[in-house]
């Protein structure tokens, strides 16, 4: 491959962060943690993608101490003795293996339905108890449920940083809990927490601000977010770059330090008039290093039967498009998912240049991108 890959291998540092490339593993749920606690499978799991060079391993969205964080069978959580110890193995092995690893702080909000572990009787919560816009599922939070919420996520940051991660990453995508308060469509409080953007922000703001609290000033925080949902790939926060500056300055200037900006396809424009990406406006407007992430590594038939009707198709950008996006600093780091989940050597190939194992994509490696 004569292709320079110089960018995607340079050294990266924020915080308590000191990458040795920018190359970051997105973070994706497996459902092999049964009692929500993350084994020596696990374990093994997150060393086998740090022994395959990768610099900063995201883990798949584990639950806060709340009892309608979770939902989905067979994720991990992160409280309680046992899983802690579960996730102390992980980072011990990680770094043992010379990576870096950051837990994905997770709620699920009105994603979760009755009957989901670990108790059975639980509700979703969400904003104003609607999954989707005109869809209700669950309870409408009260105050009491949103200092709960904020104090579980605080917990769950310092006890990230008693167990040695690198630093954390607050969920604020797809449809979850913390985008259920940004989307308009789920968000239908008349209180400080619904109506403008500005008040349907501040749960995600008390959320940073006490996670950064807990964790103290020189510790990383990463925020995922979104424009599409699970419950809706049209549906945006931001419709120009001026809205999209409203919404993450307050969110930078609460504590945030780098912006996982999650896109379906790393190489699609944002907004019209300019190539620049979701994490590209991201980097942009907040000055802020931001993760771009989007079917890096995907065939163009993987990645049409995922997210396309038979009847379209979608044009594929390979890792020439990457690079040069980042070389002219579009964005800091790139997250990759399904290529590392189905190969932990996949980086490596890259770097070798070894074409055919790139280009080889099995169709069984799905998994849930979180």
């Amino acid at each position: 491959m004569s292709l320079d890959l110089g960018p995607l291998f340079q050294p990266f540092s924020c915080k308590s962060l000191n990458l040795k490339n920018r190359v970051v593993m997105a973070p994706m749920t497996r459902n092999q943690s049964p009692g929500n606690v993350p084994g020596e499978n696990v374990a093994a799991y997150y060393r086998r993608r740090a022994e395959g060079g990768v610099g900063l391993l995201v883990t798949e969205g584990t639950t806060v101490n709340h009892p309608g964080a979770n939902g989905y069978q067979n994720v991990p959580a992160f409280h309680g003795e046992e899983a802690l110890a579960g996730w102390r193995r992980v980072v011990e092995e990680v770094h043992a293996a010379g990576g870096q690893i950051v837990p994905q702080l997770w709620h699920v909000g009105a994603i979760r339905k009755e009957g989901m572990e670990p108790d059975p009787s639980v509700p979703g919560f969400s904003p104003s108890g609607f999954y989707a816009p005109g869809k209700a599922n669950g309870k409408a939070m009260t105050q009491a449920d949103i200092a709960d919420v904020v104090k579980a996520f605080a917990d769950a940051a310092r006890d990230a940083k008693a167990l040695g991660f690198d630093g954390i990453e607050l969920h604020g995508a797809h449809g979850y809990l913390i985008d259920q308060f940004f989307w308009a469509g789920t968000n239908l409080r008349d209180d400080e927490y619904g109506g403008s953007m500005a008040k349907r922000q501040r749960f995600a703001i008390e959320i940073i601000e006490a996670a950064r609290d807990a964790v103290g000033p020189d510790f990383a925080i990463i925020l995922r977010y979104s424009q599409w949902k699970m419950q809706d790939y049209d549906a945006r926060l931001a419709a120009t770059p001026e809205e999209l500056e409203a919404f993450l300055k307050p969110l930078s200037e609460a504590g945030v330090d780098i912006f996982h900006a999650s896109q379906r396809r790393f190489w699609e424009p944002e907004f019209e008039g300019s190539s620049l990406n979701l994490a590209g406006w991201t980097q942009k407007l907040t000055g802020k290093p931001a993760i771009s992430v989007g079917s890096v590594g995907l065939t163009e038939d993987f990645i049409s039967g995922t997210f396309m009707s038979k009847q379209n198709t979608v044009e594929q950008a390979g890792i020439d498009e990457l690079v040069e996006r980042m070389q002219r600093n579009e964005f800091d780091l790139i997250g990759v998912g399904r290529a590392l989940l189905q190969d932990p050597e996949w980086l490596t190939k890259v770097r070798e240049g070894r074409n055919d194992d790139i280009e080889a994509f099995s169709k069984q490696s799905m998994a849930v991108l979180t």
